[in-house]
């Protein structure tokens, strides 16, 4: 029998270190540092069936790899397959992570349920009677979907040699145990060891698998990063609580874009697609209200409207206040310096509120002349017109400056019935017939004379 061998890993990060110590050098956490057993048999719980020959790979010359499109699975669930950049690419690993809560169990059992598919959904966390009740209330008539109740990967493996499924779902990775590890489920050592031997199976039966992954108190995935580097594709799962909207991010992705974005709204019936999400994120508000804007984003592929509010009111307490909500404040801080200096309107004592509604947050500097027009528009008490949004980055010499693929955002903001729209005048455009008014502007006081003058 081979020796035993343990090393100490992070809980919180990962880390392994040689010996034990009290605080871990990585993420400056104090007693996270535990001993585990690695020793490990030389077999795993999955074994390649006898029919597989296992083929021996050859180098080949760049010009003589085959280069036909890659087969997809359908999902039959648009903002996923969006996502995922076409659907599940065969032999694949995905992991998907979010809040406890938030809904990454009723997203991938309510794909699996709608899936032709043979789909094997195996859960560590909840009964069968749990996962039929969900079921019965999001898609009560599957006689596709099989639901598996075990933590075990050695028993796992041997249902599905069994089933013979297209789709394998693990909810989740951190309730899988295998006995050649010894060491607790949700340790480093088993989550590695659980992972690499689903890994070797989808990889020789060319079966997609989808893992649930929790996530530590700052929002990354829980376990070692290595987790991250052994998936195909990293997908975030995330929302308020107090809405209704979820956001299905691409952290990677080895098999399409990472700037995708998928939006869910969650009802009783499970989670419904999205898919015309600017209506939605912009206030339906006929009578017109000072310190609202409307900026035209863009996230991946997909173009979004959203809408911005500003209240600027005289600091109370002496020290001036900065908040945002789904913004960096740091941004916030440095737009209003810009005002301050390039400007001239005198905001240094008085408190800056921001929100983006709809309880997503934006990073794209194409939406800081919208943040901008807000707080000028709250600041003056004067409401913005109605139909007018923008579409503009904010430099330090209080400059207008262009942002990328300006046309897409034109047109969405015409779709949607707005009748101007504020851009940079070094942008190139080049759209024909097109209804809407594109107002070129080249300095800040320029936005704010047409606005407000």
């Amino acid at each position: 029998m081979a020796k035993t061998k343990t090393a100490f890993f992070c809980q919180n990060c990962g880390t392994q270190y040689a010996k034990w110590v009290g605080q871990c050098s990585a993420c400056k956490e104090w007693n996270t540092v535990v001993e585990e057993v690695v020793q490990k048999e030389e077999k795993s719980s999955w074994k390649t069936p006898s029919n597989t020959a296992k083929k021996i790979s050859k180098p080949l010359r760049v010009n003589e790899i085959s280069t036909e499109k890659e087969l997809r699975l359908d999902t039959f669930d648009l903002e996923f397959n969006r996502v995922l950049g076409g659907g599940l690419v065969p032999g694949s690993l995905t992991l998907l992570g979010g809040e406890p809560g938030i809904g990454k169990s009723t997203l991938l059992l309510q794909i699996a349920l709608k899936l032709p598919y043979k789909t094997l959904y195996v859960s560590g966390e909840e009964s069968q009677k749990q996962i039929k009740m969900r079921a019965d209330r999001i898609h009560p008539n599957s006689e596709t979907c099989f639901i598996l109740t075990e933590t075990k990967t050695q028993n796992i493996f041997k249902q599905i040699e069994y089933t013979e499924p297209d789709i394998v779902v693990i909810d989740s990775i951190q309730t899988l145990h295998s006995d050649y590890i010894e060491s607790a489920a949700g340790s480093i050592s088993q989550i590695r060891e659980c992972t690499a031997e689903l890994i070797k199976f989808a990889k020789e039966t060319n079966t997609p698998v989808i893992l649930i992954g929790h996530i530590t108190k700052d929002g990354s995935i829980a376990g070692p990063k290595i987790l991250e580097h052994m998936v195909d594709s990293v997908l975030q799962f995330e929302g308020d609580r107090n809405y209704v909207y979820r956001i299905l991010r691409s952290l990677k992705n080895r098999f399409g874009s990472t700037s995708e974005l998928g939006i869910y709204e969650m009802q009783g019936s499970g989670l419904r697609e999205v898919n015309n999400p600017s209506e939605i994120l912009i206030s339906k508000n006929d009578e017109g209200l000072s310190g609202t804007a409307i900026a035209s984003t863009v996230e991946g592929m997909r173009p979004l409207m959203i809408e911005i509010q500003a209240l600027v009111s005289t600091a109370v307490y002496g020290t001036p206040q900065r908040s945002t909500t789904g913004y960096n404040a740091k941004r916030l801080n440095m737009l209003l310096a810009v005002l301050e200096k390039r400007a001239g309107f005198k905001l240094a004592a008085k408190d800056v509120f921001l929100n983006i509604t709809g309880g997503i947050s934006v990073d794209d500097p194409a939406i800081d002349l919208a943040v901008i027009a807000a707080i000028l528009s709250s600041n003056e008490d004067i409401s913005i017109e109605k139909g007018i949004c923008f579409a503009a980055e904010v430099g330090l010499a209080g400059e207008i400056r262009p942002v990328q693929r300006v046309e897409q955002r034109i047109l969405e903001a015409e779709k949607l019935g707005f009748h101007t729209i504020f851009v940079s005048k070094n942008n190139k455009i080049t759209l024909k017939n097109s209804q809407i008014k594109i107002q070129l502007v080249a300095k800040i006081e320029d936005v704010a004379g047409y606005l407000f003058g």
